[in-house]
């Protein structure tokens, strides 16, 4: 949501400096959506990593029990 939020703030920066010829605000809120857009596209990284991650420890723990299972039945 952060990410978002950047976005918004620096196209308005954008737009303002772009009306007033203030070259300097310009700049900044294209910085701005920038860094919004790098966020973004984190937290979406970050969201597959965690499922990534969390199927990854699934299996892990089917395989320990299809382990212990097998222990148990010698």
């Amino acid at each position: 949501m952060a990410g978002k939020k950047d976005q918004m703030k620096g196209r308005a920066k954008e737009a303002l400096g772009s009306l007033t010829g203030d070259k300097d605000l310009q700049s900044e809120g294209t910085v701005d959506r920038r860094a919004g857009e790098t966020k973004e596209k984190l937290g979406h990284a970050n969201e597959k990593i965690d499922e990534i991650v969390d199927k990854a420890d699934e299996k892990v723990e089917a395989i320990i029990d299809k382990t212990k299972d097998a222990l148990h039945r010698r």
